[in-house]
């Protein structure tokens, strides 16, 4: 979010932003975090670059999915709540966990350890690119999670922007499907946990909502980062017996504590904060979030240039329609009314 979390919950943060005295993005007084509007736009597509380069930084580290996974969370979200702290102060912070212990509980295992331990694992058998234009469906399924979850209906330009996510997600399975059939690889399987990944990310986005408006993007995904990096820890030592130390981070090579850190400080803890900070402090939030559909491209061009992978057809169509649906959706109410226009010239 990267990964799934990423992205998710931006309604959330940016309608807790705006409301008066809400504790989302402020300090110890109240005040909005120090992002000032006219670099909003910035800080939201560096925080693009953070998601869209996380990928790119897990395969770098030659760690395995599930371990890194946890390296990534114990200390992205150890940098989130010193962020935090910093920031609002241990009362506001920890606030979330008086009124709603059980749901940032449940949440941060559900969404973030479950959720994140698909993306890492994910990227064992599946290459960056098909993982990160499966990501970048959260988005879209978030609107199909209000409909199961909240009731609430699916307008036309859901409908087919959530068609053309599936259209990309078929093209990306029939991918994975060609690898095993031709070449004896498994990229199916990472597929699925991407897509695993990105359906976690957009129902933890819909239901951790009501408790980000109340106390903030900043807080609670800092609570709920680091609260996931415990389960992690916890699911991969029992299920994979790996059990990670962080204590020995330094004793392995430096390319790889680099990596971890870089994934974890980088992509986990400055991306998040100017994601949030930048989608709150924007003019147009909605117009701002947009930028996260640039995430495959970027993916893109990093594993071509550096990783060496290859870019397949069906996976640069795939990413021309799961991005080309920002654009629809963006321009819908021209298209829209184009088209009743000419119906009435009809």
């Amino acid at each position: 979010m990267a990964g799934c979390r990423a992205f998710a919950a931006v309604g959330a943060a940016g309608s807790a932003c705006r409301k008066p005295g809400a504790v989302r993005c402020g300090d110890r007084r109240g005040r909005p975090v120090n992002i000032s509007e006219r670099f909003a736009y910035v800080a939201v597509f560096v925080g693009v670059l953070g998601h869209a380069s996380s990928e790119f930084v897990a395969v770098g580290s030659g760690i395995a999915g599930p371990e890194l996974s946890v390296w990534r969370y114990l200390f992205g979200g150890a940098g989130l709540m010193v962020l935090a702290l910093v920031i609002t102060g241990p009362r506001k912070l920890f606030l979330p966990l008086r009124t709603h212990a059980w749901a940032m509980l449940w949440l941060s295992i559900v969404g973030v350890s479950f959720g994140y331990l698909a993306f890492h694992w994910a990227l064992d058998f599946a290459t960056v690119i098909q993982v990160a234009t499966v990501v970048t469906t959260v988005p879209i399924f978030v609107g199909l999670a209000n409909r199961v979850i909240g009731g609430q209906a699916l307008t036309a330009v859901k409908i087919v922007t959530g068609l053309c996510a599936v259209a990309g997600l078929v093209l990306l399975i029939t991918d994975g499907v060609l690898d095993k059939l031709v070449g004896g690889q498994d990229s199916i399987w990472g597929v699925l946990l991407a897509l695993a990944c990105a359906t976690i990310g957009a129902f933890y986005a819909v239901r951790v909502k009501p408790v980000i408006a109340q106390y903030g993007a900043l807080n609670v995904t800092a609570l709920s980062m680091m609260i996931g990096g415990l389960g992690l820890w916890v699911g991969v030592g029992f299920g994979f017996s790996i059990w990670v130390n962080p204590l020995t981070l330094f004793d392995r090579p430096m390319s790889n504590w680099g990596w971890i850190l870089t994934l974890a400080l980088w992509n986990t803890t400055i991306t998040q904060f100017l994601w949030f900070g930048g989608l709150a402090a924007a003019a147009d939030m909605t117009r701002a979030s947009y930028l996260f559909f640039l995430k495959p491209i970027i993916a893109a061009a990093l594993a071509l240039v550096f990783l060496g992978e290859q870019l397949s057809v069906l996976q640069a169509v795939a990413i021309v329609v799961v991005t080309g649906s920002v654009v629809i959706e963006i321009y819908w109410s021209k298209l829209a009314a184009l088209a009743l226009r000419r119906e009435k010239q009809a």
